[in-house]
């Protein structure tokens, strides 16, 4: 049995189990203003991951509107954040 770092198994737990999607979508959440801007974060209600959709919620429709012009630029920019291609696609809600 080969030996892991703490890291290392906690990436591996990860990547096998269902809770990966929850633990990213906590890691949007923590940078989402670091992503999109002060506005944009303090009008944005939820953010979620299921099925690498990203599914952003708010109750602003210009804010609406704006995301939806720029959902490449913001799948871009999230999957930069996360290290790797787990985005697809955005639903605004």
């Amino acid at each position: 049995m080969s030996e892991l770092s703490m890291g290392d198994a906690m990436k591996l737990f990860l990547q096998k189990s269902r809770l990966k999607g929850n633990m990213q979508a906590l890691q949007i959440t923590d940078i989402w203003e670091q992503l999109m801007g002060k506005t944009i974060a303090r009008y944005t209600d939820k953010i979620q991951i299921m099925n690498r959709t990203l599914f952003i919620v708010t109750s602003v429709a210009p804010l609406k509107n704006e995301l939806l012009f720029q959902k490449e630029k913001i799948i871009q920019r999230v999957n930069e954040a996360l290290g790797e291609r787990l985005i697809t696609d955005i639903v605004i809600r």
